[in-house]
């Protein structure tokens, strides 16, 4: 018999296999095809749907991807990746509830590709930020969300430096798997805080809904700036390759309170 924990366990590979797709496709894309890549995060959709199977494709990733944000979610209610309680420690906390929305939102723009086999309505991310900034201290809240992916891309860049993600990965894993991680993690700093730019715009400055990117979008904006946005779109595919292992690899603790906190690689 399966239990939940074990469910939640696969649920969660599945996002990180999902992740996996969405980066690779993402720096793939944007090394090889212009014009996908200016439409942003539905251009990277649309090229997924165009494979073989495509579709079939795209429902996976909406059930990793939905998988991998209730995992991103669950850090700050349970702290199963043991980060404490200390400022510092709610500080990944949070940004880990970012990645949770980050992620919920590309679930929804994968499900709109998938149920109408002919492309999303896009701008999923836009609607969503107009809904917010249509609400009493919207704008407020989108700009505190903007700040929260700077606070996510900073922690990136640290993760990709130090290499303390390994703490989190299996010792079977590949020799190269530091080394992928580490260029993937600094690629996908560059795109968090690009989205968290565009937050602060919309929610601070009065930019409104249409300067609110998600990752695609991030990339393509980088589009102009030569040899930035070729090594970003090669970080991105290796951060795809990286997640593939980590779909395998990666120490997944247990969903439940009553199991304390988890026990994690030291080297």
């Amino acid at each position: 018999m399966v239990d939940k924990s074990e469910k939640f366990n696969w649920l969660v590979r599945a996002g990180y296999l999902s992740r996996a797709i969405l980066y690779s496709m993402l720096g793939l894309v944007a090394l090889t095809s212009a014009g996908a890549i200016s439409e942003g995060t539905d251009g990277i959709f649309k090229a997924i749907e165009g494979f073989p199977a495509g579709t079939a494709i795209l429902w996976l990733m909406v059930i990793g991807l939905f998988g991998y944000s209730l995992f991103r979610f669950a850090s700050p209610v349970f702290d199963i990746e043991n980060n404490g309680s200390d400022a510092k420690g709610w500080a990944k906390r949070i940004g880990h509830a970012g990645s949770g929305i980050g992620h919920a939102v590309l679930a929804y723009s994968a499900y709109q590709f998938a149920a109408t086999s002919g492309g999303g309505s896009g701008g999923g991310a836009q609607q969503a930020a107009s809904g917010v900034l249509g609400t009493t201290f919207g704008g407020t809240v989108l700009g505190i969300l903007g700040v929260i992916f700077f606070i996510v891309a900073a922690v990136q860049f640290k993760k990709g430096i130090s290499g303390d993600f390994m703490q989190r990965i299996s010792g079977s894993a590949p020799d190269f798997t530091r080394t992928l991680g580490g260029i993937g993690f600094c690629a996908r700093g560059v795109v968090y805080a690009v989205v968290g730019w565009s937050l602060v715009q919309a929610g601070f400055m009065s930019g409104g809904a249409k300067e609110v990117r998600t990752l695609g979008d991030a990339l393509a904006d980088l589009a102009g700036q030569g040899a930035i946005f070729t090594i970003t779109a090669a970080g991105l595919l290796i951060f795809g390759i990286f997640s593939l292992i980590l779909a395998r690899y990666r120490i997944i603790p247990e969903l439940d309170r009553d199991q304390g906190v988890p026990e994690f690689r030291t080297t």
